[in-house]
């Protein structure tokens, strides 16, 4: 039998508080309400347009997140340049901001009349009360976990790895695309993990740029609400009862999402786990 030290014996208890910690409070909440009340909530026509167009606002979000904070982690990560310590408290402050100020200082970016609203239009992005509201809000609050992850994922790829392929001869696009982003692509992911996480648990924006979502070219379902907003309404109209199963609900799915990522990893089924994407 292990022999446990004084140390670790500390480390277990206190991990099993912070566990504790943050278990109970779902459990609590998973069984406030039969569960015939969360089946009913999952069969609610409204409340399945509500978590649908939650994941797919999200999605387009950490699309749109990966696609523009990747190359930015990788620059801060690689690149030394004037100015940037401003740059990466800039990536940073969206981090601690309030929910209503970010919300805020985006509905006075593109309210009606703006230039910015303006070029939207004309770009064919409706901001207020369409998806791209959403969307728009996501990236603002979630982007930075992809960047910070980024950058220490792109910290951690061994110079030497680097300075071989090019003293090979390839080009640096060829040394990115072939040894610094396979390494780098397991701390990117677990960072686009956390994105999508931030992005749908974002509340204090929506109520400012879209609390109610209507149809547009992207989006062509009901109109609806993200799931937070939809969820704090039945809080604030005083049906307890309908806002725990439909938080219930939610949190089932996505730790169903969050359990099945980490079990596709341990049975080597993503690509960073098995090695495919290492050159």
């Amino acid at each position: 039998m292990r022999n446990w030290s004084g140390g670790t014996v500390l480390a277990a208890l206190l991990s099993a508080s912070l566990l504790t910690l943050l278990l109970l409070p779902l459990v609590a909440l998973v069984t406030y309400v039969p569960p015939s009340a969360i089946a009913r909530a999952a069969s609610d026509p409204a409340a399945r347009a509500s978590i649908a167009f939650t994941l797919y606002a999200s999605g387009l979000a950490l699309g749109i997140s990966l696609l523009l904070g990747v190359p930015l982690g990788y620059v801060l990560a690689r690149r030394t340049f004037p100015g940037r310590a401003v740059v990466e408290s800039a990536v940073a402050l969206p981090v601690v901001v309030p929910h209503l100020i970010a919300g805020i200082a985006l509905f006075l970016m593109f309210e009606p009349g703006t230039a910015f609203s303006r070029i939207a239009a004309r770009l064919g992005f409706t901001i207020l009360e369409t998806i791209w509201g959403v969307v728009l809000v996501m990236v603002y609050v979630s982007a930075p976990y992809t960047v910070l992850a980024s950058q220490l994922a792109f910290r951690s790829v061994d110079p030497r790895l680097v300075e071989a392929a090019r003293s090979l001869g390839a080009p640096p696009s060829r040394v990115f695309w072939s040894v610094s982003l396979p390494i780098a692509a397991r701390g990117i992911a677990a960072g686009g993990l956390l994105t999508w996480a931030r992005s749908v648990s974002e509340i204090g924006g929506f109520l400012i740029l879209a609390s109610t979502v209507y149809p547009t070219t992207v989006y062509s379902g009901p109109v609806t609400q993200p799931i937070s907003i939809y969820i704090n309404s039945f809080y604030q109209g005083g049906n307890l009862d309908a806002a725990v199963a439909a938080s219930s609900l939610f949190v089932l799915i996505a730790f169903a999402i969050f359990l099945g990522v980490r079990v596709a990893e341990r049975l080597g089924r993503l690509p960073w786990r098995r090695g495919e994407w290492l050159p």
